[in-house]
């Protein structure tokens, strides 16, 4: 899940960052291991993937798609809204999704 480059034992400092308030706001931190649990229940079947890498797929474009459309920039054009998209596209979305997943899992 991460190598020995990355930051605080994730892959890097913008995974951890975005990680870290995930986990740090109750409601937020709740809401998304819920969703983990939705997912993992759901009907996964695939011809093209495995269920659980579905599943890492799903979860990730939906955290993904939630703090990118939470963004109070997303709408400007300026230095402050460059810099914040490109922290953002430096996320590991699958990284966080699967620590969602496994966490999940491990209390099934």
């Amino acid at each position: 899940m991460t190598n020995e480059e990355g930051y605080n034992g994730w892959s890097n400092y913008e995974t951890w960052n975005v990680a870290l308030w995930i986990d740090n706001d109750e409601g937020s931190y709740n809401y998304w291991r819920e969703r983990s649990r939705e997912i993992l229940e759901s009907d996964l079947s695939d011809d093209f993937a495995p269920p659980e890498r579905k599943a890492v797929w799903l979860l990730a474009d939906e955290i993904k798609d939630t703090i990118e459309d939470m963004s109070p920039l997303a709408s400007e054009a300026s230095l402050y809204s460059d810099l914040l998209g490109a922290a953002l596209s430096e996320v590991d979305w699958r990284e966080i999704a699967e620590h969602y997943l496994e966490e999940v899992q491990v209390e099934a």
